[in-house]
Parts: C-alpha cells; structure tokens; sequence
C-alpha cells in the first residue's frame, strides 16, 4: 500500500494541541510529508506552533476549536494531497570510538542479540548516511532514519540513568547520539566527542531536520 493510500491516526494532545501520527512504519518519504504537511498547516488559522516530530506532527492553538471533526477531516484531507519536501541539509562527519566498557558499554548486548560480531557491526553501522528527521527528547538529540535493519535492538529493561554525552547508541530500529549527560533506555555501543548542543551558540544545535550524519570509525575497542 503506498503512503498516501495510508491514513495518519489524529488524536488530541493534552488541552491545547492536535497529534497527526504517521502510519508505521518509519520511512524518509513518511517524513518528507510531515515536513510538507507542517509548512502548510503552519498558515491555517488559530494555528499556534506546528512541530514536526518523528513520524509524527503536533499543532497547538491557544484554545482547541470547537469543531474537531471538521479540524480531523481537514487534517486528512490534507495529508493526502500534500507532496513531500526535501530540505537541503548539511553532511556531518562523526569520528566514533566504538565498543569497550568506557565507550560501548552496551556492545556485548548488541552482539548477543543480532549474533553479529563487533566488527560486523561496526561495518554495518557506519555504511548508511543517516538523514536527521526530527530534534527531541533533550535539546540537540536527532532521530535518525535508515540504520540496517539487522542492527536493531531492543531497548533495555532498566534505563541508564547517568549516559554520557556524546553516547551513540540503539533503540529498536534507531540510532542517534545523546547530546548531553543524562537517562537513555538505548544500548551504547559507541562515542563521539563532537558536542551537539551548546547553549553559547547560534543555533545552540548541532543538527536540524534534513541534515545528515555519516558515523567514521576512530577506533574500535574489541
């Protein structure tokens, strides 16, 4: 079935905002609508803020409207006729140390689960160039599209509460980079030093939507 043959699930989100959630599963071309979607519904009126996450959009207003039927048929109405856009975005080189107890605590986990060897996944991790669909979780964090899907992972029972920053790990069939110390329930598998958020910089992030990320190996720790 293609996409725009999909429908999007249209939900309310809190007491002031819309939820649009893209059908599964997660595509770049999935996205590429959400950014068109969110260009267009940006001038609809009594719009607040629109915000594209991954796989998903949230419109705010400063007061719901009273005819949210008519507000959902709009919505899909215009998710099927809206074209994907592509945003011209930057390449980013990420020099990663991958693997050993300091820098991929969680390396054997992914070996025992996808029964791949640390070099096989490192190989595997850094072949795609990753695009950026979303910003979220915690200032400067990316959700990236696009990892192999062999590499996934499921994420942990018990969280890490105290991550550090620049952590590169697996979440199910994601990958991303934490921006900054703190909890993450994905499997660490490696580390970079390039900082991805600071708050002395214009824009403080390091990443926006339609950029992409290519992972280089600095060392691998077996």
């Amino acid at each position: 079935m293609r996409i725009q043959d999909q429908q999007p699930l249209i939900s309310l989100l809190g007491t002031s905002a819309v939820l649009l959630q893209a059908p599964a599963p997660l595509l770049f071309d999935t996205q590429q609508k959400i950014w068109g979607l969110a260009q267009q519904v940006e001038g609809w009126e009594a719009v607040l803020e629109v915000i594209p996450g991954m796989n998903n959009l949230m419109i705010t207003y400063p007061t719901l409207p009273e005819d949210m039927a008519g507000l959902k048929a709009q919505l899909l109405d215009a998710w099927q006729a809206v074209e994907g856009i592509e945003k011209e975005g930057k390449v980013i080189d990420l020099p990663v140390i991958y693997g050993g107890p300091e820098y991929g605590p969680h390396m054997q986990d992914v070996v025992a689960h996808t029964g791949l060897s640390i070099a096989e996944i490192v190989r595997r991790h850094t072949a795609p160039l990753y695009p950026v669909y979303a910003l979220g979780s915690h200032p400067g964090f990316c959700y990236l599209g696009d990892m192999d899907p062999s590499l996934a992972t499921p994420r942990r029972q018990v969280p890490i509460t105290d991550l550090a920053g620049g952590s590169v790990s697996i979440g199910g069939v994601q990958t991303g980079v934490s921006a900054s110390q703190g909890p993450s329930g994905w499997n660490t598998i490696g580390r970079t030093k390039m900082q991805f958020f600071d708050v002395n910089k214009m824009p403080p992030a390091l990443c926006k939507p339609g950029d992409y990320i290519r992972f280089c190996v600095e060392e691998v720790i077996q």
